[in-house]
């Protein structure tokens, strides 16, 4: 199975996502959803075009594939920012909140570090809220 690596970006006015291996390809949505649907349907619609007007498909979209969703720190907190609080993430991750506050703006970019500081934390809460049930 080929795994396909799609980035998702905030892009001025709604989210943009490209697949890393495939060119010409892209997904818009106001929602990580519609942003996603877009892009799968794009992948599609170039797979059938493919076919029907005799180009070869891409290698990385014969046989089966996977998409693994990437996104910026930036747009992610752009994203979550109604669900996620500024004080809930600051709690979480140890990090303050004009700092965060900065990321999501763009004014500053955070360091590597940093990045797998905020991931960490969402997955941790992800395994905490996976292990209940209601």
């Amino acid at each position: 199975m080929t795994i396909l690596h799609a980035v998702i970006e905030w892009a001025e006015h709604n989210y943009s996502a490209y697949v890393e291996e495939i060119d010409g390809i892209c997904g818009i949505g106001d929602t990580l959803s519609e942003v996603k649907k877009s892009l799968v349907d794009g992948l599609v619609y170039l797979k059938e075009a493919c076919v029907d007007f005799g180009d070869p498909v891409p290698e990385a979209l014969q046989g089966e594939y996977q998409i693994v969703f990437r996104m910026d720190t930036r747009s992610f907190l752009r994203m979550y920012c109604r669900i996620f609080t500024k004080s809930g993430l600051e709690r979480m991750t140890g990090i303050n909140q004009k700092q965060l506050w900065h990321y999501a703006m763009g004014v500053s970019n955070p360091r590597p570090a940093t990045v797998r500081k905020i991931e960490h934390a969402l997955h941790q809460l992800g395994e905490e809220l996976l292990s209940i049930e209601l």
